[in-house]
């Protein structure tokens, strides 16, 4: 169970600038964004090549940070971060988007690989370990096969969402935030038990 004194490094992964800002590949930004509403805290520093903010989520102390590198380099920025606030891997947790899950389904673990996702793969490189928490956040894949392919996946994550599942996503972001709070007040593995089910 997380230590009350212990700081924590929250990372949502997505890609900087208003032109990305509405993709599917930024719902790791749009958690960040919510957690910040919920502490009253605003992303305005600039440190280890992020927008962060040091605040406190569920009474635990957090570092919320939105990296400003592209999402094929996010490894670069969550590696400078850990150095600066001297954390290790255990006090990290990652939020990103995922195409193997369904639109609104949120999957949290404590290990594993990349599953294709550029940014989760650029971070377990520069880290050089698979033992990173992390919270999926799903996004589902195109329907067809022509939009499956590389190009049209590429496509695909730098599109909005349709307006219906915006909504689905949107919620899935309250539950996110709900059980990131979770992860940090009571742990990974209660918090994987009570949302992963859902």
């Amino acid at each position: 169970m997380p230590c009350g004194k212990e700081l924590f490094l929250i990372v949502g992964l997505g890609n900087p600038g208003i032109k990305y800002a509405f993709t599917r590949h930024n719902a790791g930004f749009w958690v960040i964004d919510e957690l910040a509403s919920r502490s009253k805290a605003r992303l305005r520093e600039v440190r280890g090549e992020s927008f962060i903010a040091r605040t406190f989520v569920a009474g635990r102390e957090v570092i919320l940070a939105k990296p400003l590198t592209f999402m094929n380099r996010s490894g670069t920025a969550v590696a400078a971060l850990l150095r600066l606030f001297s954390l290790e891997r255990k006090n990290l947790l990652i939020v990103y988007d995922d195409m193997d899950l369904p639109p609104g389904k949120i999957r949290l673990r404590a290990r594993g690989g990349s599953g294709g996702h550029k940014g989760m793969a650029s971070i377990i490189t520069l880290l050089q370990s698979e033992e990173i928490p992390r919270l999926r956040l799903g996004i589902g894949r195109p329907d067809s096969f022509e939009e499956s392919i590389s190009g049209g996946e590429i496509d695909y994550v730098l599109s909005p969402f349709p307006p219906a599942e915006e909504k689905i996503v949107l919620e899935a972001v309250l539950r996110a935030a709900d059980a990131i709070e979770v992860f940090l007040t009571r742990g990974l593995e209660e918090a994987m038990n009570r949302y992963n089910a859902l």
